[in-house]
């Protein structure tokens, strides 16, 4: 069994196939094959099986998943462990993070961060949860911090549930209500951003599954105008906890539950690469995050 193996099996149940599996783990499908099958015959069991649906992950590979992932987690600390004793390189400790985080989470970070280590220069490099998992397995960055991002080539820490939440201004909203039903929601003004991103097309999707047409008043290009907007009582939005937390606790927002749909879950994630070791700084800097998540969840 090699590592190899146990990532490509880790792709192909993440992705749902082969193909998909190939172009995330940027090989040949003929390779990815040829992995899976040396893996199956390694252990004696086939670990997919075709259905209607297409390729599922068979009773023998939902047994091994766990343990698959376990490897590879032991895998990346054996090789970060070899590389501990290695002194500091001199070079800017490159960070991709979400528009988002970058905003709402990371001022703070990078303020704990120099205080204690103000000789190691940072360089943040913003973009969609896309482009920050593309940077971090490009090499460009050595750390991500995105929302609900899970890829077999990366290790993820999630940090803290960062869910969307549906809020609308505290004193002139729809009646003050904190409950209703989506088919109301639909009906209210609703402000939508980031045309195409994650978010975007999380909430779409509620209101499409629902077979609803949300009353979109205004499109916008982040996150914090939309934010503003809704403080100007133009609408309502489905804005992140991480983005809301202050004016909900200042009680300038109010966040409405919707009865009859399931939460829009996220969370906030780090992830680094599970086969490049962190330098000190970037393990000093991994810390210093998962401390401000923990402080943050608290306050």
């Amino acid at each position: 069994m090699e590592i190899d193996q146990v990532e490509t099996f880790l792709a192909v149940a993440t992705f749902g196939g082969f193909h998909r599996a190939a172009e995330a783990l940027r090989i040949s499908q003929p390779a990815v094959s040829a992995r899976i099958r040396s893996l199956e015959e390694s252990l004696g069991v086939k670990l997919f099986a075709r259905s209607r649906g297409g390729l599922v992950v068979s009773e023998a590979g939902r047994t091994f998943k766990p343990h698959a992932e376990q490897l590879l987690r032991i895998a990346s600390l054996a090789r970060q462990a070899v590389h501990q004793s290695q002194p500091a390189s001199g070079m800017p400790l490159q960070i991709a993070t979400a528009l988002s985080i970058s905003v709402y989470f990371l001022p703070d970070v990078i303020k704990r961060f120099q205080q204690a280590h103000p000789n190691v220069l940072v360089s943040i490099r913003p973009g969609h949860s896309k482009e920050v998992l593309n940077m971090v397995l490009a090499e460009e960055a050595e750390i991500g911090l995105a929302r609900s991002l899970q890829h077999p080539e990366v290790e993820t820490i999630s940090l803290r549930e960062d869910p969307l939440l549906l809020v609308a201004h505290a004193r002139r909203g729809p009646a003050q209500v904190r409950r209703a039903h989506l088919e109301k929601v639909a009906s209210w003004p609703l402000i939508f951003y980031e045309r195409g991103s994650s978010d975007w097309t999380l909430t779409h999707s509620l209101f499409r599954r629902a077979g609803l047409v949300p009353n979109v008043a205004l499109e916008v290009d982040s996150i914090e105008t939309a934010k503003r907007m809704v403080e100007r009582e133009l609408g309502l939005s489905f804005l992140p906890q991480l983005a809301v937390g202050e004016e909900l606790r200042a009680h300038k927002l109010i966040a409405i539950k919707v009865v009859d749909a399931e939460p829009l879950e996220r969370s906030l994630d780090v992830i680094h690469p599970r086969r490049r070791p962190l330098r000190p700084e970037a393990r000093a800097f991994l810390q210093t995050v998962r401390e401000a998540a923990i402080h943050d969840s608290r306050s």
